[in-house]
């Protein structure tokens, strides 16, 4: 028999209905606190069962009790906008797409990744068990600490996977195989131009570095092979952009690179189709020794998902040719990734972490690499992923002799590009408009709001714009969920990304997005780079970001190519006073005026240091007396 979260003859007014957590206390709360991601009066989790009515959880109960455990009725077959379900009913305790859909189950797709093993605890809980025929979720653990989610819950992955007593244990390996997208789909991926493209000709430009190769001002004059020039035409690409007019023949030349330009600027093709035209022109046999492989050019990205967007737009380039193009990445089932690898590749895209565990197993040096590529480039050298990189850039096996080098940000920080000197050899540095700066086909708004009428403003600007092609970014992962659940609940389609959540959930979360099954994506930063979805319309920073940086990066997702877009910021003066001034200069460079209380906020607060819009954020190249800086007037093409 099914154990359900809640009775089906029960309808109440929470998000999970009926008795929720049935047979364990679970979660226990107390009603006289107030957090505004949690909601009050019984808004969103019912009381005395699974995680409490009103206010926050402050500690953990006895364990969850039967409701997370194999199939029953709890985070199912409806969807988060199903009104009479509240946001979550159906069908199932497991698996799913987007918190539920009537394709899968709650979590995972009939996946036993959903099937996490929580820790002994006390009370009758079974972890956060998977679909029914998946093996059980264990046990629930005893409740968590003060703050909710602490100790070993019993919920799996996300909280605390085992230990009753709180240790966390590694999650079990995924065993995730992702599907590739078609041809047709493939051309259907990436944004290629808007009605504003024509403004790129007016986008100043900076060259420094020892000959500089001419710009081109047409695909015709890239030289490229008939294969190539073919597939661009397919992808219905016609028109170059700034960063692709000077990036094709630095590349083309063999010389290394350091590129700035504008979020959503044409960037990842800059790079891929000169690589792919190069592959094909000099060809060499791919080579293999044993079990190790060798591609020809390695690109690396921060993120999984950035990793299958530059995988997918490879694809599209080469496609027909004999370039075998292969992607590694986390989530996803190493056997599965191991298996296409064999026979080596022409081009690996990576993200660090998969990249250099297949480099310890002995599966992938770089003896014969001859083009190696980090995309957002300033975070790949942060101190987060620099000791990554230093790791691929310093192994023993890299090529170092007639290796190219390029690197592409929409930022470029002064210790960023001597970090990155020490990579490039005599490179050229490119930098278009103002780096670091927001795109001028962005419309940005701020709204000044306290923190906890956030989620009331939202609703009321949610309606006055409408819903479909909306990205709201936070900073937690906790609230990017219940976020997306409060909407669901106000008839608003709406999914989540973040990090915790399984590899194949968040590709089911940007494939329902980029369908238009789901209005609304709600993610934290890891969806802020590179992401380049079609039909982004606003851009919603529901908490502010912690730098100017992230801000460029998050409000970048729409006004991309040439489109236009709306980003609507909600400021909060008691937190987000030290972003004042920044955001200031960022609005005044893209022509744009500055609200008053930010104006007010920036005057009073010093801590930003101010400058010309390029020299925070490394438009200009720190080399001293290598070449001579060249500021270019854009020829004007024939269009």
């Amino acid at each position: 028999m099914d154990e359900d979260w809640g009775d089906d003859n029960t309808t109440t007014q929470n998000g999970f209905g009926g008795s929720n957590f049935s047979k364990g206390r679970g979660y226990t709360i107390d009603k006289n606190d107030a957090d505004e991601d949690w909601g009050s009066n019984s808004n969103g989790f019912n009381s005395n069962n699974g995680f409490g009515g009103g206010g926050a959880p402050r500690r953990g109960g006895r364990g969850g009790g039967r409701s997370f455990g194999r199939g029953g009725r709890g985070v199912g077959r409806r969807n988060y906008d199903d009104a009479d379900q509240n946001g979550f009913g159906g069908r199932s305790g497991g698996g799913g797409d987007d918190w539920g859909d009537n394709r899968s189950n709650g979590f995972e797709n009939n996946d036993d990744d959903g099937a996490f093993r929580g820790g002994r605890g006390r009370g009758r809980g079974r972890g956060f068990g998977g679909d029914r025929g998946d093996r059980r979720g264990g046990r629930g653990g005893r409740g968590g600490g003060r703050d909710g989610f602490g100790g070993g819950d019993g919920f799996g992955d996300e909280f605390a996977e085992g230990g009753g007593e709180g240790e966390e244990k590694k999650p079990p390996r995924s065993t995730y195989i992702p599907e590739e997208a078609n041809d047709a789909e493939l051309q259907d991926t990436g944004i290629t131009s808007g009605i504003n493209f024509d403004k790129y000709k007016d986008i100043p430009v900076n060259t420094s570095g020892e000959n500089v190769p001419p710009a081109i001002m047409s695909f015709d004059e890239a030289g490229f092979r008939e294969v190539v020039r073919k597939n661009v035409t397919v992808a219905g690409y016609t028109k170059l952009t700034p960063i692709q007019q000077y990036s094709i023949p630095i590349i083309m030349a063999g010389r290394d690179l350091m590129a700035c330009a504008q979020t959503g600027s044409g960037k990842t093709a800059a790079f891929l189709l000169p690589i792919i035209n190069s592959l094909l022109e000099n060809q060499r046999d791919l080579l293999v020794e044993g079990n190790c492989i060798t591609p020809h050019c390695v690109i690396i990205s921060p993120t999984r998902e950035l990793t299958t967007q530059i995988y997918d737009q490879a694809r599209k380039f080469a496609r027909t040719s004999i370039i075998k193009i292969c992607q590694v990445y986390g989530g996803t089932q190493v056997f599965h990734q191991r298996n296409k690898l064999v026979g080596g590749c022409h081009i690996l895209v990576a993200t660090p972490g998969r990249l250099l565990a297949f480099v310890r197993d002995g599966l992938i040096n770089f003896s014969a690499t001859r083009f190696v590529v980090l995309d957002e480039a300033d975070r790949m050298l942060d101190m987060g992923f620099l000791p990554d990189v230093e790791t691929v850039m310093r192994h023993p096996t890299m090529n170092s002799g007639n290796r190219q080098t390029l690197m592409y940000s929409a930022t470029f920080p002064e210790e960023v590009q001597t970090c990155a000197g020490q990579y490039l050899n005599n490179y050229i540095f490119v930098s278009i408009g103002i780096v670091g700066g927001a795109c001028a086909d962005i419309e940005q708004t701020f709204i000044q709001v306290e923190r906890f009428k956030k989620r009331e403003v939202l609703l009321e600007l949610l309606n006055e714009h409408g819903t479909k092609g909306t990205v709201i970014f936070v900073d937690t992962k906790r609230n990017a969920d219940f976020l997306a659940v409060n909407l669901s609940e106000n008839q608003m389609p709406t999914t989540s990304i973040h990090g915790d959540r399984p590899q194949q959930e968040r590709e089911a979360a940007l494939r329902d997005f980029r369908s238009g099954r789901k209005h609304i994506l709600v993610a934290t930063e890891v969806a802020a780079r590179g992401l380049d979805i079609k039909n982004i319309i606003h851009v919603i920073n529901y908490d502010m970001p912690k730098d100017i940086n992230q801000y460029v990066h998050r409000i970048g997702r729409t006004g991309r190519v040439g489109n236009r877009g709306k980003a609507t910021t909600f400021f909060e003066s008691s937190d987000d006073s030290a972003m004042a001034k920044p955001l200031s200069l960022i609005l005044k460079s893209a022509g744009q005026p500055v609200p008053d209380f930010i104006a007010a906020a920036a005057s009073g607060y010093g801590g930003y240091g101010g400058g010309d819009g390029n020299s925070g954020f490394g438009g200009t190249d720190i080399r001293d007396g290598l070449g001579e800086a060249t500021q270019h007037e854009e020829v004007e093409e024939v269009w």
